[in-house]
């Protein structure tokens, strides 16, 4: 493996970490805005917030990990990239913004009134990022990105089926994600009726997620060959190894299971992400910028993969060190619903 194909591999390592638990922060919000008005949607609200208050902030460090990664070690992509897909780009950016602003609001609202708007801005934000970012992902896939600054169409490089398709595809996956983290969040506050509220809701947007995922194996077929040829082969193993994590999930929530929900649904995530790389490898730009060609001079991808030695010791265990504590209820923000037994929501 050359230094250029280990950073790109770093690179991709914060792809999933942001794609897992960015992904399911941003389905959470999804739940929130569908759940309902007054007492309906009181109780998978106040789970949502207990669920993902304390580390909602965490996921951005992936998203920044990311830039920096590209920026440095890949300018040439970068620039490309961010030039033409600079609407997608800027309308995920500003979902960001409003989805943190309504979720600090809703909180802090003194009127009804107002934390209703706040807790609308912060779902339709969730909704708006994920979105963006799968159409800046179709973008890319299907070679609308050509070299150069600007050098792509703003406009049709990603609003086409196919980045509309993947977009929408981001969507119901983090949905589907969140709902089965929330499956477990349930069970740790002893809601056995918000686990049964989320596990049909899981169930649900798993098949929804799978037919949005065929769709657009289908879609890349006529508008990214490339990357359709590389899933077929380099990347056939994880993308059944995709569906097979994928189907364990709903088959054990469907008998009342919660043990293990978690870990099949981020191996299915994660399986297709890295699927996806190794269909469009070598390529950063699929059929116009490779890795080698792309990438910085040898002393600056030399920074990088230093830097991520240090952060791997560093970061790493503070965040685990976080997650840990949540799960445990030993770091808790926000109310912690209440136990309520009978059919529920």
């Amino acid at each position: 493996m050359s230094k250029a194909d280990a950073v790109a591999a770093v690179l991709w390592v914060g792809v999933s970490f942001y794609a897992v638990f960015g992904g399911a922060d941003f389905g959470a919000g999804f739940w929130a805005l569908i759940a309902g008005g007054g007492e309906r949607g009181r109780r998978p609200r106040e789970l949502i917030d207990y669920a993902i208050g304390p580390v909602w902030e965490a996921n951005h460090v992936w998203l920044i990990f990311i830039l920096v990664v590209l920026w440095t070690a890949f300018a040439t992509a970068f620039g490309s990239i961010f030039s033409t897909l600079f609407i997608p780009l800027s309308l995920a950016v500003l979902g960001i913004v409003l989805r943190g602003s309504g979720f600090a609001f809703q909180h802090t609202a003194r009127s009804r009134v107002d934390r209703h708007r706040a807790e609308r801005v912060f779902g339709f934000s969730s909704l708006l990022t994920p979105f963006f970012m799968g159409s800046v992902v179709g973008a890319v896939a299907s070679g609308r990105v050509p070299v150069g600054n600007a050098a792509g169409d703003p406009v049709s490089s990603w609003l086409n089926p196919l980045s509309l398709l993947i977009g929408a595809l981001f969507v119901a996956t983090s949905a589907y994600l969140a709902a089965v983290f929330l499956v477990t969040d349930a069970h740790r506050t002893d809601s056995p009726d918000l686990e049964r509220y989320f596990t049909r809701r899981a169930v649900v947007a798993g098949l929804v997620t799978g037919v949005l995922a065929a769709a657009s194996i289908v879609a890349l077929r006529e508008d990214a060959r490339l990357v359709y040829d590389g899933l077929l082969d380099e990347g056939l193993p994880l993308v059944v190894l995709s569906l097979l994590c994928a189907t364990g999930v709903l088959i054990l929530l469907r008998r009342g299971t919660r043990r293990g929900t978690r870990a099949l649904a981020v191996g299915a995530f994660v399986a297709m992400i890295w699927g996806w790389g190794a269909a469009q490898y070598p390529y950063l730009l699929p059929e116009t910028l490779t890795i080698a060609d792309g990438a910085a001079v040898s002393a600056a991808l030399t920074s990088v993969l230093i830097v991520f030695a240090v952060a791997v010791v560093l970061v790493l265990p503070s965040i685990v060190l976080l997650f840990t504590l949540t799960q445990r209820s030993l770091i808790e923000e926000g109310e912690r619903p209440e136990p309520l037994g009978g059919a529920g929501p």
